[in-house]
């Protein structure tokens, strides 16, 4: 079996698979009479023949190290995984290799952010590390098909951070 480490995500890291949304730093805007700071326009969303949707998923919470036997990937829309409690969870993405994944990179979440993965980014599942595991997910919402899976011949396991 192969190992992943876990890193820590920073927007910088993950700029080539998606983006990163928080909250931090000084807000773009102010306002609803100054009370509200809007962080604005925190991600590339990009569907096409169809529309965005917000769909609530709740996944059962997983401990590491655990192992990642496949990815996906969504070739017609971007996707957003917003969690709807404060908790960490994993996100594992690849690179995209001749259109198969290459080597699996995990991030960490803080629990304070969410992440919008691109169009065709390979991707592991929905991994929240403890419960209630409740999530946001903007999507395309279609009537083609939009999911590709990869199996990998040999798992990996992703590691303790």
């Amino acid at each position: 079996m192969r190992d992943i480490r876990p890193l820590i995500l920073t927007p910088e890291a993950f700029a080539p698979f998606g983006d990163v949304l928080t909250a931090t730093g000084t807000p773009d805007r102010l306002i609803n009479q100054g009370l509200c700071r809007r962080f604005h326009d925190r991600a590339r969303l990009d569907f096409t023949d169809a529309r965005g949707g917000i769909s609530i998923f709740k996944a059962v919470p997983r401990s590491l190290p655990c192992r990642l036997e496949m990815v996906e990937r969504h070739p017609e829309g971007s996707q957003a995984f917003i969690p709807m409690s404060n908790d960490p969870f994993l996100v594992v993405v690849a690179p995209d290799e001749a259109g198969r994944p290459g080597a699996p990179l995990a991030f960490l979440t803080d629990g304070a952010q969410a992440v919008n993965l691109h169009r065709g980014v390979w991707h592991g599942v929905l991994t929240p590390l403890s419960g209630p595991g409740l999530f946001a997910v903007v999507d395309r919402i279609g009537l083609t098909p939009n999911l590709e899976e990869h199996w990998f011949s040999e798992p990996w396991t992703v590691l303790s951070a």
